[in-house]
């Protein structure tokens, strides 16, 4: 077999440390999306729909180890010091919380998810965190990722977004606040 019939290693660890690189050189908290299964461990009482959000930033993880294989680091789960071991492949996305801005990755073959482990311990860690994450789990925010144009047509990081649309049809129907010069 010639070296180009050699299957090529994947981009998504170099891409995940590169949006991590920039959501950290940029003051972003970087947060990934992963398909979970009997190979990820993470609190399984934060899993929503086999999938769990995580924030990744330095402040929120120690021992933050982003390799070509895996993903690991400890963080605190409602006080809790917990070991995150997430296995690059089961990466579905890595953006910015406070943007949406990032990358989404194909998610693993459905032949290498398996059913969530369960011998893992839930009802006895949702009942030690009272059920709620520090701010390394977000599962309560549905943050959706926006693909980012490619072409020159980007904005300019300092033109404002459109604004969200007004009145009772907008989502939520929350007031705004509106700026006044």
């Amino acid at each position: 077999m010639s070296s180009f019939e050699a299957e090529v290693p994947s981009t998504r660890p170099y891409l995940i440390r590169a949006l991590h690189e920039w959501c950290a050189d940029n003051g972003f908290s970087p947060y990934i999306a992963v398909q979970v299964d009997a190979s990820v461990r993470v609190p399984m009482e934060f899993v929503k729909n086999g999938e769990i959000v995580l924030n990744v930033s330095m402040d929120a993880t120690s021992a933050l180890r982003l390799g070509n294989e895996f993903i690991e680091f400890k963080a605190r789960f409602g006080g809790v010091a917990r070991e995150i071991v997430v296995p690059v492949s089961h990466v579905i996305a890595i953006y910015a919380r406070e943007n949406g801005q990032g990358m989404a990755f194909p998610a693993p073959a459905p032949s290498s998810l398996a059913a969530a482990s369960p011998g893992q311990p839930t009802q006895a860690n949702e009942q030690a965190t009272g059920g709620k994450p520090d701010a390394m789990a977000d599962v309560s925010r549905n943050v959706p990722l926006r693909a980012v144009p490619s072409d020159s047509s980007t904005p300019d990081a300092g033109e404002p977004p459109s604004p969200p649309p007004k009145g009772p049809d907008r989502p939520g129907g929350r007031p705004q606040l509106k700026r006044v010069k």
